[in-house]
This record gives structure tokens, sequence and C-alpha cells, in this order.
């Protein structure tokens, strides 16, 4: 992508002027050059990133007030009444944009007519154009230190003298004239005059009259390019909304449509999905209820599946068997696995609760080399040793059908 500078003529030359114009890659080099009107710079406006603008210097005031220190948005209220007594006509008409603070504790202001800008502006988004910048024209030539810089050609002289400070004037197309005035405005300052390139050796003929301090350059777009990133000084940020592009919804309608279309169609999906493991799980549930009815018929139905657990648990004890999740069996275990040892530890307390044994033992009496040997023969019988804290120990069943880890 590229950026398209474009130097616009003066308002007074009209809509159909022609406007010079070149893109430069991001490398910084200049792919194309040319001029043409505005209206026909259509296909180059929408193959660049960003358009800059540079303003003809008559059409942009550039002031310098006194303001007091504000936050951004009440310097942007105050800037009409600061500028009212330094510009012809109502400010509210014109597109008022302060720059950074001066040296000498004042403040640039650019003044531009509104109506004209934000017209152009919108006309290069219509085009296709993703940011629009509007800068002077005369804060983008280049700037030495110490010196002044001027711009003469295509009926107008630009002066740079600071920064932010610079003036702009619709010239007769006289040479000489132009350059006394020039130097005129550029006091004693050492001058720097850029003049078009096919006029170079005319302007070095006059430079014999118009006194020492002036150095003549011929005009490129290298050098205005290299002087817009001197200033930070843009004038469509004054215009608000008019001057930022609007998305064009109408091209996302359809994508839009078909990805809400596949929303709806996956949630009906999960829906039908749910609702058919719903009913298996109802009926699932149904047949457990059953079993267990025709199995204990003199029992209400809670939950099937523990009933049938502790039934069949009460039927196994009632029988002689025990439970690998009783406290008989588990106690049984743990007292096997503990004499096993060569130094049995001593018992402080057993309690049993929701299948656990929990067996809290003298401190003085654990031995860690024993301990693991504990824990391992309780594995070979199914049972997990796990010390919750120090000197308590947490046991439980994990043989098939228990509950417990399998």
């Amino acid at each position: 992508m590229t950026t398209l500078y474009i130097r616009h003529p003066a308002r007074a030359e009209g809509e159909g002027a022609l406007c010079r114009f070149a893109t430069v890659s991001d490398t910084g080099a200049i792919e194309q050059q040319g001029e043409g009107p505005l209206r026909n710079l259509g296909d180059v406006v929408a193959a660049s990133r960003r358009v800059v603008l540079l303003l003809a210097g008559a059409d942009v005031t550039l002031l310098a007030v006194q303001a007091p220190p504000l936050s951004s948005a009440r310097l942007r209220a105050a800037l009409p009444a600061l500028v009212e007594e330094q510009i012809l006509g109502d400010p509210l008409d014109c597109v008022l944009v302060a720059g950074p603070l001066l040296p000498d504790g004042r403040r640039a202001v650019g003044v531009v007519h509104r109506n004209w800008l934000e017209q152009m502006v919108k006309a290069l988004l219509g085009m296709g154009a993703r940011a629009v910048a509007a800068m002077p024209s005369q804060l983008c030539l280049p700037l030495l230190p110490g010196s002044v810089s001027a711009a003469i050609g295509h009926g107008e002289l630009l002066l740079r003298q600071g920064q932010y400070e610079g003036i702009g004037l619709a010239l007769d197309g006289n040479p000489q004239a132009a350059l006394q005035t020039a130097r005129a405005l550029s006091g004693d300052a050492p001058m720097v005059l850029y003049v078009p390139h096919e006029q170079l050796g005319e302007y070095q003929a006059l430079l014999l009259d118009a006194g020492p301090g002036v150095t003549l350059e011929s005009d490129a777009w290298e050098h205005w390019i290299a002087g817009s990133k001197t200033s930070t000084l843009d004038l469509v940020p004054g215009l608000g909304t008019a001057g930022v592009a609007q998305r064009d919804w109408s091209r996302w309608r359809w994508p839009i449509r078909l990805a809400l279309a596949a929303v709806v169609v996956n949630i009906i999906g999960v829906n039908i999905e749910w609702l058919r493991l719903k009913r298996e799980a109802d009926a699932v549930r149904q047949e457990m209820a059953q079993t267990f009815r025709s199995a204990y018929p003199n029992q209400p139905v809670i939950d099937p599946v523990a009933q049938m657990r502790q039934n069949i648990a009460r039927a196994k004890l009632a029988g002689g068997q025990v439970g690998a999740d009783e406290f008989g069996w588990i106690a049984g275990v743990f007292g096997e696995a503990v004499r096993g040892l060569g130094r049995p530890p001593g018992i402080a307390s057993m309690e049993f609760r929701e299948r656990v044994l929990t067996v809290r033992v003298k401190p003085e009496t654990v031995d860690p080399a024993s301990s693991g040997q504990l824990r391992a023969a309780l594995g070979a019988r199914n049972m997990t040793l796990e010390e919750t804290a120090p000197a308590t120990w947490v046991i439980r069943s994990t043989a098939p059908g228990t509950g417990g880890p399998q």
C-alpha cells in the first residue's frame, strides 16, 4: 500500500484546476507522479492506504494566539472566541485546529473554510480513500535551523519561518516581483528558495539583484514529502465525523446474513441433540426405576442406583459377606498390613465415615520407611493410604464395585 500526496491548487483557481500528485511506497520511494483534476484521481486514491492533501497556502491562515492552559476538548470549544478578532467572517464557518505550544508560550492555530474543505475530503472518501489528512503547504517546506524556506511557482509564494509559522500568497507569476517579495518577508535570515526546475536558470540570474543569503533549489516532491513529516498540524480532525470514512455496511449485508443463519442452524442442531439425549436419559432412568420396583416393590424409589447398591450391601452382610468398602474389611486389611511391619505404629484413634477409614497415629512412632512399606502393602490389597496431615492417614478401598478409584 502507498501514501498519496496531493498538492491542491488555490480555491480561487476553480474546481477543475490541476492537482499535482505523487504516490510514495512504505520505503519512501516515489512510485508515480503526475497532475490532473481531483475528480479524475479516483483510481490512484482508491489504491492508496492514506491521502495527504497539501492545501494551498493562500487558503490556510496560520495564527499564533495566546491560549490559557486547557484540556483538548475545552481548547476546541474556546478557539472561536480566541481567533474571532484575527479573522474575517464567522469563526463557526471555519475549521479551527490548534497546534502545539510555540516557544513564546502562544499556540499555533490553523484556519480554513469549513464547507470547502469538507466537500474536498468527502470527495476523496467517496473515491475510496481509507484515511485523509490535510496540511498547510507552507508547513510542508523543509526547514533548516536559523533559516527561512520559501517556494515560488504555480501562481503562489509560500514562506515558512518556523515549525508552525508560515504564510501563503497568490502571485501574478512575475519572477522578479516574487523573488523580491520573498526576500522582503524573510528579513535578514538566510533563505532557501525552491523554484520549478524549468525556471531554475531564470531565478539564478535574478539572484544577483536579490542580495546575499539566498540559496536556490530545484522544486521536487522529495522536499514536500520530507517537509510534511516535520509538522503535525492536520486540519481534517477539525471536521469531526465528516472527515472519517464511514463503513459501508451494505457490502457486508449478505455475509452477515449467512453468519447469522449459520449460528441459528447450529443453535437448532444443539437443541435437537440435547432433547434427544434428554429423552434417552429419561428412558434409562425410568427403566432403572422399574427394575428397582420389580426387585423391591415395598420401597419408594428415590435414587434407584444408590438404593440398589445399599440393598445389595445389606444382603451380602446378612449372608456373612463383608464388602470391600465396609469398616470391618478395611480395618482388617489395615491391621494385617500393620502386623507385617518391623515396627508397627502406635494407633491413637480410628474413625470410619463415608467408606473412608481415618487413622491417627502417635507421631513419635511414625517411621518414614515403614510408611512406604505400609502403603505398598495396602496397594497390593486394593487399598490406598494418603497422609492428609502429619500422623493422620486416610485409607480407602479401590476394589472394583466399591465406588472408589479404579
